[in-house]
Order: structure tokens, then sequence, then C-alpha cells
């Protein structure tokens, strides 16, 4: 029988004898409940308002989407040839990529906006269209990166640098500034070479090494980084030009020429004060220190990222990338030292500080030359921003992470004419502020920003070194890349710390609201591949002994669906979700949510993979920590014993079953399920797992509902202290915050009732529970099960039950006398039934009952332990006895620990 059989008095499966026209049924489960009477309204295959994530349920279209599409693509030429390979169950390697013919092209991998959680998905295949012509390592890499990086700060602010700082704080500048380049270029190489790229550049690096947050809340730094670059540019070719026309031919004099006492003068640093335009003025407002000169400086070793920005348009990505842009690095580094050595012995210090243009004054054969190169330079490299920023942002936006970006979505080929506008704007009001060194500094923020994410995205990989990262880039070491990640957050702090932490703080921001707000798929980051190890490492920390009572954590096991058919969409009692929240303090632990389909597993493999779609969407949705699992099975107790045996790996193995109690069994006549219920008892007991067995789930509370009363244990046998542990946990809810908790203990003689109740305050003293002990004696308890309503509810429920076990145990009589044999035969398996036992089981069940009728009848939740099936028992009998245990008890959990303390009195 499948464990969703059972829908509100029908079994499902085709035959009409087992439909129930009349009797009680169960609650409605969408009884008021907000969750599911949104699940009921949701269509799990298209998107929703919600936060679920959009998952199809279609079995068909699930089932042969990827086939159906290789099936019509791989035709290329004509029909295709059968396979040779046939015997193996797949299509031939020839055949699949093309090696017949070269005229098939292989497409890029999907991005998680295509449907699919991972880069990784199917290739097609067809004809090829034309594309652009695709450049080499020169053009492509090379060149973008020098013209990046000898941008305006090189022609008008270096030899002011020179002056400033003098020529041994320069070198030095320098050589800090392009090791961080260096390291981060080394970083950029090994990721580059690591498989296929597409648009966006460090965005597209950085977001498939860290994640989806990480890499859009750095991308759109570095998209408003590469914005504002462009005003930079602006801002320096006006500034040459104001400049070039009134100073022409005026700087010649004072120009010493190449002269060894130069540039000794100008070795040493002279700081000093400055105004608004760079000059030096004792009453400046402007005060430089090195400090201030690395944030003025380093956009002029920027730039390495122009070549990873073109990746689209190379022909060999992992050769082009890594050559170009190391070339391109270590060619600027030695130009800008030998720069600062020839111009610190060219010119006096005043002149270097008062004469911004001096690149052209030394210029030869004049010095329009310099001003209309860097007017055409820095021009290029704005036009360059501003095309660059856009596609930087469209890519940001296609990949549908954030609904806010997606007016800058556009399809593939076409140009981001909206992003264009809004990188102009952004542009536009940074060369209004109109001061070149307020701007420097923040390019250098946003910049250094994403070189730290490039550093550290290589420093994650290679210190995992996952199978998947083989970078055809073989120098790099994950050692380098920590050092240059530091030397970016260094030269953050260097600069301006306000910065530092403004740009960070946006940074944080981004990523809480990517992480709050987006739809991020997985993109095989290297945090997962982190997490991964780290759960490994942890397993293999714990071992395979038992766990010690102070880290004994619950592993819930909840069995979703054993007795009754939920709506279509409601894979799970939503009262299941809740109550496994309340088996957890502060959200910490793991809950298995399993659901056994009947039949054969070849048949059925896709029926489960769509019901565990819809399981785990359920489970997300009810924003409870757990994993869904769907086991087949011939029926549902081979499918629980299969699943008690082999859940879970070491220590993280669920330790505590949890369903729902199958209160209709008897009122819709469904006789095959005592015998479902007591084998999963008593499998649990034979596999050493603690069972809770919820009555009442309809009335469960939600989050939502404050409860109020007491929340009472009749603690009646040892059991590790599990039910006190239950209790204290409901009391970590704020649902059950305002109860207290009475435990009930029974004492067999009234001469023990003090010392037991003694030692009982004492034990939950010693864990540290606040608790009122309550002693029930024997005789007190037969002398309070003689009269009163309790008595009367629970003597109904008792002759009844009596009445049909009577007519029970007569039937198996009668079918032993007709069989010619005195052995009872229940399922074709003898049994043993003791009449007596029979009656003390009865007995006992009453007597249980009436009390708690008395004492707990306003309880917010009532435990109690549950007795085991007596070996060799009718499941039905059992079943018997269960009834008249809860009958009349709105809110029941019927629990049985394990063969170990969960508990300790000790530190």
């Amino acid at each position: 029988m499948d464990n969703g059989d059972i829908e509100d008095g029908d079994i499902e499966g085709g035959d009409e004898e087992f439909r129930a026209p009349r009797g009680r049924k169960y609650q409605p489960v969408v009884d008021n409940d907000r969750a599911v009477l949104e699940m009921s309204s949701i269509d799990l295959g298209s998107s929703s308002a919600s936060n679920l994530k959009s998952v199809k349920v279609d079995a068909q279209a699930d089932m042969g989407s990827d086939a159906r599409k290789n099936h019509d693509n791989i035709e290329v030429n004509g029909p295709q040839r059968d396979s040779k390979l046939e015997l193996f169950g797949f299509d031939s390697l020839v055949n699949i990529l093309g090696l017949r013919s070269m005229t098939e092209q292989i497409a890029a991998p999907l991005s998680p906006r295509d449907g699919r959680e991972g880069d990784d998905g199917p290739v097609t295949y067809g004809h090829p269209q034309p594309c652009e012509v695709k450049l080499g390592t020169m053009m492509g890499v090379f060149i973008p990166c020098l013209q990046n990086i000898l941008g305006i700060i090189y022609y008008i602010r270096f030899t002011w640098i020179v002056g400033m700082a003098g020529i041994g704080d320069s070198l030095l500048l320098v050589a800090f500034c392009g090791l961080c380049t260096f390291l981060t270029s080394i970083s950029l190489s090994a990721i580059a070479t690591n498989g296929a790229m597409k648009g966006g550049g460090p965005y597209y690096l950085i977001g498939r090494a860290l994640g989806p947050e990480v890499g859009v809340s750095i991308g759109l730094c570095f998209f408003l980084g590469t914005a504002v670059a462009g005003a930079m540019y602006v801002l320096g070719a006006v500034e040459t030009f104001l400049k070039a026309v009134p100073a022409a031919g005026i700087f010649r004099a004072g120009i010493t020429g190449l002269s060894l006492k130069t540039f000794k003068d100008n070795w040493s640093s002279d700081y000093q004060k400055t105004n608004n335009a760079g000059i030096p003025d004792p009453n400046g407002t402007v005060t430089w220190s090195f400090n201030a000169l690395v944030g003025l400086f380093f956009p002029a070793v920027t730039g390495i990222m122009a070549g990873s920005n073109r990746s689209a348009s190379l022909k060999d990505t992992q050769r082009s990338i890594p050559i170009g842009t190391l070339a391109a690095t270590l060619t600027t580094t030695v130009m800008y030292l030998v720069s600062v050595l020839f111009f610190g012995a060219l010119a006096t210090r005043q002149k270097l500080l008062t004469d911004r243009l001096f690149t052209a004054t030394i210029a030869w054969p004049f010095p329009a030359i310099v001003h209309i190169g860097i007017i055409l330079s820095t021009l290029g490299a704005a036009l360059q921003s501003m095309t660059g920023a856009p596609r930087l942002l469209a890519a940001i936006a296609n990949d549908n992470i954030l609904p806010i970006l997606n007016c800058f979505m556009v399809a593939d080929g076409n140009e981001p004419y909206i992003a264009t506008f809004f990188t102009a704007f952004i542009c536009i009001g940074c060369v209004i502020i109109g001061n070149l060194d307020l701007i420097t500094p923040t390019i250098t923020m946003f910049f250094l920003l994403c070189y730290a994410g490039v550093n550290l995205s290589c420093f994650l990989l290679d210190l995992l070194d996952a199978p998947s990262w083989r970078p055809r880039w073989k120098f790099h070491h994950w050692s380098m890349s920590f050092l240059g990640a530091a030397l970016c957050i260094v030269i953050m702090f260097l600069i301006s710390w306000s910065f530092t932490v403004v740009s960070l703080a946006l940074a944080s921001l981004i990523y809480y609201y990517v992480s709050l707000k987006g739809k991020a798929g997985d993109w095989g980051d290297g945090f997962k591949s982190a997490y991964f190890q780290l759960a490994l490492g942890s397993l293999r920390s714990l071992g395979a002994n038992q766990v010690h009572p102070k880290n004994w954590y619950p592993i819930p096991l909840i069995f979703c669906r054993p007795w009754g058919k939920l709506p279509e969409n409601v894979p799970c009692h939503p009262k299941l979700c809740d109550f496994a929240n309340c088996m957890k303090k502060k959200g910490r632990g793991m809950s298995i949510f399993v659901s056994i389909l009947d039949g054969d597993y070849h048949e059925r493999a896709e029926d489960a993979k769509v019901a565990w779609k819809q399981l785990g969407t359920y489970i997300e949705y009810k924003r409870c920590e757990g994993v869904a699992e769907i086991v087949v099975a011939p029926n549902m107790t081979e499918g629980f014993q299969g699943i008690v045996q082999t859940m879970g790996l070491g220590n993280l193995k669920p330790n505590i079953i949890v369903m729902r109690y199958p209160e209709i069994w008897r009122r819709e006549n469904l006789t095959q399920i005592p015998a479902a219920f007591v084998g999963i008892i008593n499998d649990c007991i034979v596999a050493n797992k603690a069972v809770v067995i919820v009555k009442g789930l309809d009335e469960w509370p939600n989050e939502y509902q404050r409860q109020y009363g007491t929340i009472d244990l009749y603690w009646i046998v040892r059991d590790g202290g599990l039910m006190l542990l239950l209790s204290q946990l409901l009391l970590t809810k704020e649902t059950f915050e305002s109860c207290k908790i009475q435990v009930f203990c029974i004492a067999e003689e009234d001469s023990d009732a003090e010392m037991l109740k003694t030692d009982v305050k004492k034990f939950l003293y010693d864990l540290r529970m606040q608790a009122e002990v309550i002693v029930i004696t024997m005789n007190s308890w037969e002398v309070q099960a003689e009269g009163g309503p309790q008595q009367d509810e629970s003597l109904d429920a008792y002759i009844a039950g009596q009445r049909r076990i009577t007519d029970y145990m007569a039937e198996m009589k009668a079918t032993a006398e007709k069989e010619g044999t005195t052995t009872l035969m229940v399922d074709g398996k003898p049994v043993i039934v003791n009449e007596k036992q029979v009656e003390k089981f009865l007995h006992t069940m009453l007597k249980l009952n009436s009390t708690i009728l008395r004492h707990s009848r306003m309880a917010a939740v009532v435990l109690v332990s549950l007795p085991p099936p007596p070996a060799n028992h009718p499941a039905y009998l059992y079943m018997e006895y269960m009834d008249l245990l809860v009958e009349n008890v709105p809110r029941l959990l019927i629990v049985r620990g394990y063969r170990r303390d969960v508990v300790t009195i000790f530190t």
C-alpha cells in the first residue's frame, strides 16, 4: 500500500471494495492553516510570488526533455547513422561531437537564467552562425590592457607624485601597487584558464568561484568603478586641454636634464600641503602622505581586466588572457619604475610639483604631440569604459539573479542601450564634480575590491583543490593569491579607512539584498566545495561511536504520508513541518522528510523525482531545515525497513522516527493499518530508534498560535530522558514559551511516593529543568478511576473496545476451527493470545486514559510513554489498546526512547 493511498475515506488503487462510504474522516488539512491555503493554490511548475524556487513537476516534460533535445539536435547533415555502439545504450561520440563533420558548433554553457541550476546545461548543435573575427593575444589582451593601464594618471599626475614622494618612495609606491596587480593577474590567469568564459569579465569569474551573492555584490561595485573611471578619463582630457593652450612653450626653462645632483635632491620625500589644484601652499587645505598618494596612483596600474572583459572575442582565452595580461602588467610596471628614475633626474622638485603636464614639456619634438595624444587616449579610454561598464551590468542582469536589474537585460548579440544610458548618467554626475583627485580614490576602492575578490576566488579554489580545478596556467599557488588579497585590503585601509568602510558596507548591503531577494542558482562555486569538504571532515571527526549526551541533537525522520493522502500538491502534512521545527533548539539540527512510493523502482523512478522536487519545495516553503527523500519499494513495510537501516551517514543518521497517529483506521475499517503501524514500531525498536507519534496533528499549533497552560509528561518508563528533553525543546519556541511543565510519575506503593518525588525533583534540578513533580500511586489511581466524568468517558471507550476484541477473537477461533487447527493465525502468521493479558492491557490503558483526562484535559500538550507491542500479539489488539489510551485527548505525543541517554547531569 502506498503511503499516500488513503484520502478522506477512500483507498486509492482501483478496488471499489476498499472505499468507505461513510464514517468519520480526517479533518481537512487546509483547516485555516495559512501555509496550506497558499500551497494548495501553488503551481509547482511555474513561477510564484512566494519564496518558492521555480520547479517543474511535469513528469513527462521532465523525463524526456533532454532526450528529445539530443535527438532533435544531433541530426546535422541528413539522417543520423545507426550507432555501432548501440550495445552501450548511448550515441556515438563521433555523431554527438560532430567529429565526422567540422561544421557543427557547440553552444556555450547555459546560465541559471536558462532554467537550469548550473552552467553545465545540455550542449546544442547545429550549423554555425556568422560570427565576428576573433582576436589574438596582442590585439585582444595586451594592447587593451596596456591602453587601460597607461592612462591619464601617468601623463598628468605621475611626475607630480615623483616630486611629492621623491624617487625612493615613488619606487616603493610603484613596486607596492605593481605587486598587487601582478599577484592579481596570476590569480586571474589561473581562474580564466580553468574553463570556458562567458561575458561579464571579473563578475563571471568571481561569481562562479565565490557564488552569485559575492559575484553580484563585487560585480556591481566593479561596474561603478568602471563607470566612474570614464569620468576620470574625461576630466583628465579636459584638464590637459585647459592647461595645454596657455602653457605652450613656457616650461622649457628650469629643466636640468639628466643630472646626478637633481637625482640626489629628489631622492627623499617632501610631503606638504597643497591647494585644490595640487600646487604647494603652506596654507593649503589638502595634506599629502604616502597613503594618500597610493590612492591617487593606484588607478594607474588598473586595467588588467581589459583582456578578460573581451573573453567572448578571443580566439583562445586560456592562452591569451594569462600571457597578454601578465605581459602588460610587467611592461607597465617596468615602465613606471624607469620613469621614476628619469623624471627624478630631469627636473627640480618645484618643477615637478607645479608643472602638471611635465610629460608634454619634455616631449620631442614639441609638446603638442603629447597634448593631442593624451586627449585622444583619455577620450578613447573613456569610451572604452562607457562600452565596457554597460556590458558588465547587462551580464549581471542577464543572469536573472536580481529582479530589480531586469530592465538592463538584453538578448544575446544586442547592444545594452538602457545600461549605456545609466552608465552615462553616472559618468556625467562624476564629471560635474570636476575634481580628479577626489574621484580617483573612489575608483581605487572599487577596483581593489574587485581584485581582492579575484584573489580570494583563486585562493579558495586552489586551497580546496577540487577535482574540477585544473587550470592550464600552472604558475600559481594559494599563498600568492592570499598575499594578493591581503595587499588589496591593506591598500584600501592605507588610502582611507572611511572610504574602505563605505565600500565594504556597500558590497555587504548588495550581498544581503541578493541573499534576501535574489534567485541565485547553483553555479558550482567554491563555497559549495568548501561546505562539502567541511562536512566530510566533520563527519569523519564525529566517527561512528555514540555521541555523548551533551552533544546529542535530535535528527528526526519525518514519515510524511503514512496513513492518508493529502491534496495533490501538498506532499507533506503542514503540521508535521511545524512539529519538526519544535524539535530543534534555535533551528539547530536537521530533519529528514521521507515518503514511500509503492511499486517497481524502474517503473516509478521518474515519479520519484517529481515527488522529490515537490517535497523539497514544500519543505523550503515551510522554512523547515531539512532534506527530502523519496523511496520506491514494493510496499510501505519493506520501504520503511530499508529506510531505517540505511538512511544517513555515520553519526548523522536519524535517531527519532516521527509519524502521525492513524486516528481513523477503525472507523474507516482500514484493517491493513494495524499491521503496518505495529511493524513500524517494531522496526524502530530493532534498529534502536526513538519513536514520537503525534495524535491530534490537525490541532498542532503553528508559529503564530501562542499556547498557555501546561506541558504534561506522564513519565512511566525510563526512556533516556527523551521525553524531558522534548518538553524543554518545546519551551524554546515562542508558541510554548508561556507554558509550565508538569511531570507525572507512577509509584507502586504509597510509601514510595515521597521518596520518588524527592528523587525526581533532584534529578530535574541537576538537569537544569524547571518542572512541577506530581506522583500518582497505584492505590490512588484505582480510587480515581472509580467515578467521575473522566471514568464515564473512558469506560464507554473501554466497553466498546472490549466488545470489538471479543468479536475479533471469536472470529479468529472460528477460522481456526474451520481449518481444523488450534493455532490462531493472522495474515498467515501464528499468534498467541492470552485473554487475561488482553484484559490487563485494556484495564491499564483505561486507568491511564482516565488519569490523563482528570489532570491534563486543559494541557497545551501531553506526552506519554509508548508501550511496546507484545511479541506474537495480533496487531489489531494493540491498536485497540492504543485507541483507548488516546481517547478524548486532543493533543498527545506518544514517546518511546532508545537504549541510550540523551541528557546528562554532568557539566
